[in-house]
């Protein structure tokens, strides 16, 4: 017999061995070596198992689980075994009982080694047995609630058999479901075949009616199974459905969505990220599941008995929650959760009723802005004083009517011309034809009108850049809200780092319990970005001039791209990029803006209302006003005393007149003098106000100008910020995994990389909003200009350039 605690011996006792060996023996000698050799590479190959696996159903979904599955065991038994998993023992009974049956016999009779088995219906065929053929792991059978083994052991106790109990409980889900929606009916989702194995009614009596709600069973074989029974009920509980594919699952989310049902489902966080509402399991569940199970194997390889290894899995349970699954169905999400809630999704307004891009905001705004509507007023009022002023050279025609009485005596002393009882009336016109004060009014209010229409396109100017800035604020605001979900992710995993140091004993438990406090933190802070987020649409709403409660979303823009692309915005770019034409550049914008400006040409409206009313009141004044009047009288009647007229005269009843009046000022208590001093004060003050507002043009343009070139900068140097943050996290969190550095370290690259993160999604919106208010001073606006007028503008920089040189 050969004794194979030789390759155990020491090479000092095997080169002493050597020595004493004489040439006679040599062939001897060379023989045992020979031998030691190939024991070694024996110990090294191992035995060879073959694993057959047992499965209820397999689907596209579930074959890379599967593999995932396989790998895992490789990886951990490694040299210690030869593992394999040949094609004809993957075995799938399609939840038919007699043909699991058969498949386990079948793995009975041939060469597999070990079995693995899992589902339900395979469950009901192997727990019940008292002794195993062949060693038999089962795993994945059923939720905690409904399993018949024992959950008191610590191992199974049988002889070559174990099984591995998930922590899993449907009752733990509807106390988390019911706290999130109050449902009083949840329609609970099982497989069909489930229904008549497992004593699911029995629990779900028991569990609901401890919750004071009631419960619809829907057992399905197909998604239509489920979604033509969802009538009376208020919530859905996936208890099944695992092996549903991923097409049907998102047939059930739509279902779900359009019925405006809440979705609770057992099977995890994938479910959940493809439009599931919640789960309470957590995220690392399956993997989790997959490494106990081959740590089984790996145990049973190395000789330890199956009866003996640990059958309870204990998962950590988590929360998780799709935001935008939530937002769609209107489920509020409750702040007493938030610190023991994952969420996932994109953190945009599923149920936005409008989406604007920023052309679409801009448009909307000039059309429906309340402000700007009042500002349109404004000019429509000056156009009436236009009007008015101009009013001055129509004829002016009034009539009038009398009636009269006399005292008789008078009457009749008058012969005729006033009787006692008299009626009649007139018709008087008035025509001014020249007059120095109507020719000044009407050139002044032309003047103001055209001010106030420049303060107008200010105006429209101010409500361009307030509803761009709304809207790049919103975009910032959304992708914080993003950023913060990720942060809180990161949190959650440097977590589950503090946790296995700690159980290695690397770390103190103060690690596990800082990074639980950095947890709530962050979860709070990505609750008030997403706040902050429905603020931002809240302004924008309001420069729309839309219901505050309207749902809107904003669309994501970037300066290479789409509109900024078209516009030429990159252009833009490089010539700020470049320090020789930067300057030469700002000077030409400031000419432009010198010519652009609706405030410079408000205040040049102005001031040429006060030079004519300066001119009015100086010569002017002299100037005289020239009036044609008319009137035409008739006496209706005439009775009483001295009504008629004496012998030889006639009584006329009607008359008509005309004359032509011109009038010169001479002295007008010396209003025309004050008049024409306060008219120059006024010019003076015009005059300095457009000064004023030159030279702030002048620093606007430079001081924005200046903005953009940090924002070209910074552009450029978050984006590599972000990627040298990122990868020091990572080499931070390896080093921290291992013991190398402490949690500060690791919170500090955590912290880095969130603001990295923060000012490279900024950057480029930022960049635009700088770009946008620097179009602002200049008063042009190229994204709502035309190519042709863009390229002019771009034609007269370089002309601007040629004369510099």
């Amino acid at each position: 017999m050969i004794d194979l605690n030789f390759t155990k011996k020491p090479l000092g006792s095997f080169l002493k061995k050597r020595r004493e060996l004489t040439s006679t023996n040599m062939k001897q000698r060379l023989s045992i070596v020979m031998l030691f050799l190939s024991l070694a590479a024996f110990a090294q190959t191992g035995q060879t198992y073959q694993i057959g696996i047992l499965i209820d159903q397999l689907n596209p979904e579930m074959s890379p689980l599967l593999e995932k599955l396989k790998s895992e065991v490789v990886a951990v038994v490694g040299e210690d075994a030869n593992i394999q998993f040949p094609e004809e023992n993957i075995l799938v009974n399609g939840f038919d009982i007699a043909k699991a049956r058969q498949n386990y016999n079948q793995l009975l009779n041939n060469s597999t080694d070990i079995i693995l088995a899992f589902g339900i219906v395979n469950n009901q065929i192997i727990s019940p047995l008292e002794s195993h053929q062949k060693p038999t792991i089962l795993f994945g059978a059923v939720n905690r609630d409904l399993h018949e083994l024992d959950l008191t052991n610590a191992s199974s106790g049988i002889e070559n058999f174990t099984y591995l109990v998930e922590s899993e409980s449907y009752e733990e889900d509807f106390k988390k479901f019911i706290e999130l929606t109050n449902f009083e009916n949840v329609g609970i989702l099982v497989d069909a075949p489930f229904v008549d194995i497992l004593p699911l009614k029995e629990t779900f009596d028991r569990e609901i009616t401890a919750l004071g709600a009631s419960y619809t069973l829907i057992p399905f074989t197909t998604v239509q199974d489920i979604t033509s029974n969802l009538d009376g009920i208020d919530a859905v509980y996936m208890a099944g459905g695992f092996f549903l594919s991923r097409e049907e699952k998102k047939q059930l989310v739509d279902a779900f969505l359009q019925a405006k049902l809440p979705s609770f489902t057992v099977n995890g966080t994938e479910d959940v990220k493809g439009g599931i509402m919640a789960t309470y399991q957590s995220d690392d569940n399956l993997d989790q599941f997959f490494r106990r199970i081959a740590l089984t194997i790996e145990a049973y390889v190395s000789g330890t008995p199956l009866s003996e290894l640990p059958v309870y899995i204990d998962y950590t349970p988590r929360l998780t929650i799709n935001y935008n699954t939530a937002e769609a169905i209107g489920v509020p999400i409750k702040y007493s959760l938030v610190g023991q809630t994952d969420f996932v999704g994109e953190f945009k307004n599923v149920i936005s009723e409008k989406d604007y891009d920023l052309l679409t905001a801009i448009n909307d705004a000039l059309e429906n802005n309340l402000s700007l509507g009042s500002n349109q007023k404004d000019v429509q009022l000056a156009q009436q004083d236009v009007k008015s002023a101009n009013s001055n050279y129509l004829p002016s025609l009034t009539a009038a009517g009398t009636a009269t009485y006399i005292d008789p005596d008078a009457a009749e002393a008058s012969a005729g011309q006033n009787p006692e009882f008299s009626t009649g009336g007139n018709i008087t016109l008035s025509q001014t034809l020249f007059s120095e004060a109507a020719n000044a009014n009407i050139s002044i209010q032309k003047s103001l009108q055209k001010a106030q229409e420049a303060n107008f396109n200010a105006a429209e100017l101010d409500l361009i850049f307030d509803v761009s800035n709304a809207y790049f604020n919103a975009l910032i605001l959304k992708v914080n809200a993003q950023i913060q979900a990720r942060n809180v992710d990161l949190t959650k995993r440097n977590l589950e780092i503090a946790e296995l140091n700690f159980e290695a004993g690397q770390s103190g438990k103060s690690d596990m319990l800082r990074f639980r406090s950095e947890m709530a933190q962050n979860t709070q802070s990505m609750v008030e970005a997403v706040n902050q987020r429905e603020q931002g649409f809240l302004v924008l709403n309001q420069l729309l001039n839309n219901p505050v409660n309207l749902e809107i979303d904003v669309e994501d823009v970037q300066f290479n791209e789409g509109i900024f692309e078209q516009y030429n915005y990159e252009e833009f770019f490089e010539l700020l990029d470049n320090p020789t034409l930067r300057e030469p550049f700002i000077d030409f914008l400031i000419d432009e803006a010198y010519k652009n400006a609706p405030e410079l040409k408000s205040l040049d409206y102005n001031l040429l209302a006060t030079e004519r009313n300066i001119r009015l009141n100086g010569y002017g004044r002299l100037l005289p006003t020239l009036a044609l009047q008319g009137q035409y009288s008739s006496t209706f009647s005439r009775s009483g005393a001295g009504s008629t007229a004496p012998l030889g005269v006639s009584l006329l009843d009607n008359t008509y007149n005309a004359g032509l009046n011109l009038s010169i000022p001479i002295v007008n208590q010396n209003l025309s003098n004050i008049n024409r001093q306060t008219a120059i004060i006024q010019k003076e003050q015009l005059e300095i106000n457009k000064s004023n507002v030159e030279l702030g043009i002048a620093v606007n343009i430079r001081t924005s100008i200046l903005n953009l070139v940090n924002q070209v900068s910074n552009i450029q140097l978050s984006k590599i910020s972000e990627e040298t943050a990122q990868e020091a996290l990572e080499l931070t969190q390896a080093s921290y995994s291992s013991g190398a550095v402490n949690i500060v370290q690791l919170l500090d690259a955590q912290n880095n990389y969130l603001n990295a993160q923060l000012a490279r999604a900024n950057a480029t919106y930022n960049y635009l909003i700088n770009s946008l208010q620097v179009e602002r001073f200049l008063g042009y606006y190229f994204l709502l200009n035309s190519e042709d007028k863009n390229n002019e503008f771009r034609q007269r920089f370089f002309e601007h350039l040629n004369t510099r040189n």
